[in-house]
């Protein structure tokens, strides 16, 4: 256990995955830039290597703008293709810490009568920046180094071998410490923003939804409906407004009790889920999902009363369609002693002419009047 909270800087599994979305963010925030700062590192290469300074030398040119290029390709792509290197923000992570390490190694190379400097900047730079797991970031760092030596080892004089190889083991040991006080930091960071982001998830779920059915509240439903109706200035898609009422509901509760009937409210909001195809596993966005994605919702007015949103269709008679497969769905209910449930609908389609849903909600009340008058359940259609 205490090896695993050393893995994830002092944090459980659960925890950290939990806080897996922000660490991806963050992570391409400093890809970004990390790979601004080694495309300009690499254009002062460049600059002294045609200027002959400070030992960097003209022969040395084409290699730094191999360099130069490698850069360059990954930031064009993450400044034009954004998404594409968000989704795939890992495999450029790596490409961007190769490329930053051989930079180094190779730089030492070039001034093999000096001991390195850039392999040791890259290698702390790259501890304090990405966040990974302890093991696997140590064993990635472990393996840089011992190839820095190896090249160190090859090209250099055993002295300035020697210093290289004391100035790796410091840097190395301080890069390590350094990249667990820093990620945990990180990491307490995240998981404060993750709780306040679930409290907040949890209020938008509390007062957008109905406690005993999941479907919108009668006050965010028609926050929803209103800013979508309000948006609403040409006919370029279907949309009903469906009313339904459950027949005989008091009959329910009084010969088979309220818990009865609350199982049958339950029940009707759950059929009347999936008829309309709502996704309702990430409820705190789902509000921001029915408006952007032009999906149908629905909401529970109060007591035995529901209230459907109907995107998706072409037509009035597909949306009665679609209505009376609910009623035809709730009168099979079986639960216990409940042989099924009735109800009634009233519906009406939106018109371009109505400035508000509440005109539209007016059309179907009254066809749902219609409906309840007949005693018998049915669709009424309200033009």
């Amino acid at each position: 256990m205490y090896y695993r909270s050393i893995n994830y800087y002092g944090y459980d599994k659960n925890r950290y995955d939990d806080c897996k979305d922000l660490i991806n963010e963050a992570n391409f925030r400093h890809l970004r830039i990390l790979n601004t700062w080694l495309l300009g590192l690499t254009v002062v290469f460049l600059f002294l290597s045609k200027m002959n300074l400070f030992g960097v030398t003209g022969r040395s040119f084409n290699m730094y703008l191999s360099f130069f290029v490698l850069s360059l390709i990954p930031e064009v792509l993450l400044f034009a293709f954004k998404d594409f290197t968000r989704k795939h923000s890992g495999i450029f992570l790596h490409l961007n810490a190769v490329t930053m390490v051989t930079f180094g190694i190779y730089s030492s190379i070039k001034q093999p009568y000096l001991t390195a400097t850039m392999y040791l900047v890259l290698l702390v730079l790259l501890a304090v920046t990405y966040i990974g797991t302890m093991v696997s970031v140590t064993v990635i760092m472990i393996l840089y180094s011992a190839l820095f030596l190896y090249t160190s080892y090859k090209y250099k004089s055993h002295s300035l071998f020697e210093l290289d190889s004391y100035n790796v083991t410091v840097f190395l040991i301080l890069a390590i410490v350094l990249h667990y006080t820093f990620q945990h930091t990180k990491m307490e960071q995240f998981t404060t923003l993750q709780r306040n982001i679930q409290i907040q998830r949890d209020l938008e779920i509390r007062s957008s939804f109905d406690t005993l059915t999941d479907l919108f509240n009668r006050a965010r439903f028609f926050s929803i409906a209103g800013e979508i109706v309000g948006k609403y200035t040409q006919i370029d898609e279907y949309i009903a407004i469906a009313l339904l009422d459950l027949d005989k509901f008091k009959q329910i509760n009084d010969t088979l009790g309220h818990q009865m009937g609350d199982k049958a409210i339950q029940t009707t909001a759950t059929i009347i889920a999936e008829e309309l195809n709502l996704d309702l596993l990430e409820k705190w966005s789902f509000a921001n999902k029915v408006v952007k994605e032009r999906i149908s919702f629905a909401g529970r007015l109060g007591g035995d009363e529901y209230i459907l949103f109907i995107r998706g269709l072409k037509n009035d008679e597909e949306a009665i369609a679609l209505l009376n497969r609910i009623l035809d769905r709730l009168k099979a209910v079986k639960i216990g002693e409940l042989k099924g449930i009735r109800g009634s609908f009233g519906v009406t389609a939106l018109k371009e002419s109505d400035e508000d849903i509440d005109t539209a909600y007016q059309r179907a009340d009254a066809a749902l009047y219609t409906s309840k008058s007949s005693e018998t359940e049915k669709v009424t259609f309200n033009k």
